[in-house]
């Protein structure tokens, strides 16, 4: 049963998101900065081969999205797969869910800034290679700490400076580069098998995942059981296109030097001439930049809240007395992420992202069953339902167990250790019981 203070504090939001308004935030969400450094990984996995594990993915995708179209018409509150579990599987899952949102948006957070110092370093050999590339990264993690201590409004400012600048580079390469492609480029030199497919679907999911955080404002979304399913898969296809359109532009000028560039985007444009390189790699700097501005408005407030709650030490609670933020939180995320950054790889960094992702995808996809099954839904309102009733749910599932089979040991066990350390502290904090508490 959802708490009726929750749902007294959830009325008084606005429900002014339409189709074409949360596909549009769905679409700008998904459309991060790893598509400027996915290219090489795909290319080196599958090589012109790559569109395989892009039709795998937005299959993938397809069903997961089926799945949370339901379940958000059925549960409309702020906070998207987080308040999905927590109504369907209970207050600890949903607890486990929302450090997942964390481990996800902090491990996508490093992966992306490494593209941002691949694409800096581009244009700066200084920042090519060690110790630059660090003293780069520590800065950027700086700069960002110190714009969002100072104030929210600031953090938000800096995202919509940069926001359009992730899709004009994406767009220019595929118009302009259409008509240098060399078609012999694209030809396979051998059927990829499943495993190799398996391997590269799990690093690519990187980019077509986000959209647990275009769900968030669930509760601004007017007509839900209209709007979620439709403006999703709007998004869903559009993403999907332009990205196999970038990845076949890129082979199609580079070929095998694809999968050998740190900044393939940016290395394809060069090809075309070198002043739209610099441009494309300015783009892709901006965008990266942009990206990373944005998760570190964001994911601070996750650590904010484990302390307010008594999860993690009060200190991650504190609230500046002069800028009204909470700037213990947004200091330890940007440290956190800065060592990922330095001492981790892009490939890796989204790799243990997508590992995270795909759990939090696999609670979405059962509590998706198990609210159609109790038939919860928004008061007034006709929930949309799945075709073919639990068929999709397990389908879905089955296509997250079998991208999850393409992650190793150690993936799983770095994963798995930040959950169990986090279940840790929710039961020795006494947060169980204060859950218990505040749910009727």
């Amino acid at each position: 049963m959802t708490n009726p203070a929750a749902l007294t504090v959830e009325r008084q939001l606005v429900r002014a998101l339409g189709v074409r308004a949360l596909a549009a935030t769905t679409f700008n969400v998904i459309v991060g900065g790893g598509i400027f450094g996915l290219p090489k990984d795909v290319a080196e996995g599958l090589g012109a081969a790559a569109p395989v594990a892009y039709i795998v993915c937005a299959i993938a995708m397809g069903l997961i999205v089926l799945c949370f179209a339901e379940a958000g018409s059925r549960v409309s509150l702020s906070g998207g797969p987080y308040s999905y579990v927590e109504v369907a599987l209970g207050g600890f899952i949903g607890f486990l869910s929302g450090l997942l949102l964390w481990l996800v948006t902090s491990f996508a957070t490093a992966a992306v800034a490494s593209v941002f110092a691949s694409s800096v370093g581009a244009f700066v050999p200084v920042f090519r290679g060690e110790p630059g590339r660090s003293i780069l990264l520590a800065a950027l993690f700086t700069t960002l700490a110190l714009v969002n201590v100072r104030g929210v409004r600031q953090g938000t400012r800096l995202i919509e400076i940069v926001t359009v600048a992730k899709l004009l580079p994406l767009l220019a390469l595929v118009v302009v580069g259409a008509f240098f492609m060399n078609p012999a480029q694209l030809a396979w030199a051998e059927s990829p098998t499943i495993g190799q497919i398996g391997r590269t679907s799990i690093v690519l999911f990187f980019a077509f995942a986000g959209i647990e955080s275009a769900l968030v404002p669930s509760g601004e979304v007017k007509d839900p059981a209209r709007t979620v399913p439709r403006a999703l898969f709007i998004a869903l296809i559009g993403v999907t296109l332009l990205y196999i359109a970038v990845q076949l532009v890129a082979q199609g000028i580079l070929g095998p030097a694809l999968a050998t560039e740190p900044a393939p985007l940016a290395a394809a444009a060069r090809a075309v001439s070198p002043g739209f390189g610099v441009l494309l790699g300015v783009g892709a700097a901006i965008s990266t930049f942009g990206h990373s501005s944005g998760m570190m408005l964001a994911t601070p407030r996750a650590l904010f809240a484990f302390g307010r709650d008594g999860v993690l030490p009060r200190a991650f609670a504190r609230v500046h007395a002069r800028f009204h933020t909470p700037h213990v939180a947004i200091v330890a995320q940007a440290v956190i992420c800065a060592l990922l950054a330095i001492t981790s790889s892009f490939g890796g960094l989204a790799v243990l992202a997508t590992v995270s992702t795909l759990i939090l995808y696999l609670l979405c996809c059962i509590a998706a069953w198990v609210l159609r099954r109790r038939d919860v839904r928004v008061e007034g309102a006709t929930p949309f339902r799945v075709p073919g009733g639990p068929v999709i749910p397990v389908l879905a599932v089955a296509v997250i167990l079998w991208l999850l089979a393409g992650a190793t040991l150690r993936e799983f066990a770095i994963v798995g250790a930040v959950l169990a350390a986090g279940a840790l502290l929710y039961f020795l904090s006494g947060a169980h019981r204060a859950r218990r508490e505040r749910t009727p």
